[in-house]
């Protein structure tokens, strides 16, 4: 890539960082498409993501963000104007920076997630989906599915209070969607989605109990490294159908770009 000082900057902001997969993808379309940007990993603390985020915003070839674990939420409260959905969601994954130095906030998860269960030739409408997590990913998610008018969500989290406040917000933008807490075991539904950042690591335990698992499931994750996860080599194992986290991103890279105005 050739980067002169016409070229707009793109931050990656995540903790950690090391298995974000999106900058070797973006700045690749971009080459590919003549787009003269370029994503930039940023290590970043919660701690001082505030202060990072204000920092940069007289930076006048800053295009924006791409957030990611564990900031997703916490980016939402730091934008000055919100889409409806991230707004719903509560929280956001691309971040603009406009011409006067504001940030808008987007969220496109939702949005992968679902053109990512099509490709897979899962068609989302009337299934039932068990979803394990409340944060800025599973909330985008849960309110996609919800606009694909699935017939049932369960959430299930470990910190009970985000789930249900995740309910109530599902049930008062959707009230046509059954929504209700559930149990670490997601038998009975034709959908199973792991939202956490359980799988990161090969040591991290399994996001929900798989012992009842069938091959008439599908079970999607959104971690993306490793492209495995030991939650879908279980569920392979089960014979169930399987979703990894990439085609949640891919089908995200041309909206990213377009987000961002580049």
């Amino acid at each position: 890539m050739r980067i002169s000082g016409k070229t707009k900057v793109c931050f990656i902001v995540a903790d950690p960082i090391e298995h974000v997969k999106t900058p070797e993808k973006f700045n690749a379309l971009c080459q590919e498409e003549g787009i003269d940007a370029v994503m930039v990993p940023a290590h970043v603390h919660s701690d001082c993501l505030e202060s990072f985020v204000k920092s940069l915003s007289s930076m006048r070839n800053l295009a924006g963000f791409i957030v990611t674990v564990p900031h997703k939420t916490a980016m939402s409260h730091l934008c000055d104007q919100l889409t409806a959905d991230a707004r719903c969601a509560q929280a956001t994954n691309v971040v603009r920076r406009t011409s006067d130095g504001r940030y808008h906030g987007y969220i496109l998860d939702g949005k992968g997630f679902v053109a990512g269960l099509r490709e897979n030739g899962f068609e989302p409408k009337g299934r039932s989906v068990y979803l394990v997590g409340s944060g800025g990913a599973a909330s985008a998610i849960a309110f996609a599915l919800a606009e694909e008018n699935v017939a049932l969500i369960t959430i299930f989290n470990r910190t009970v209070k985000k789930a249900e406040e995740l309910v109530l917000s599902i049930k008062k933008e959707h009230p046509n969607i059954e929504v209700v807490l559930g149990s670490n075991n997601p038998a009975g539904h034709e959908l199973v989605v792991n939202a956490t950042s359980l799988g990161l690591k090969n040591d991290d335990p399994l996001p929900f109990d798989t012992g009842e698992l069938t091959k008439e499931q599908l079970v999607a994750d959104i971690i993306m490294d490793p492209s495995e996860t030991q939650l879908l080599k279980k569920a392979k194992s089960l014979g169930c159908m399987v979703q990894p986290g990439l085609p949640m991103l891919n089908n995200q890279l041309r909206l990213m770009i377009k987000t961002l105005g580049l």
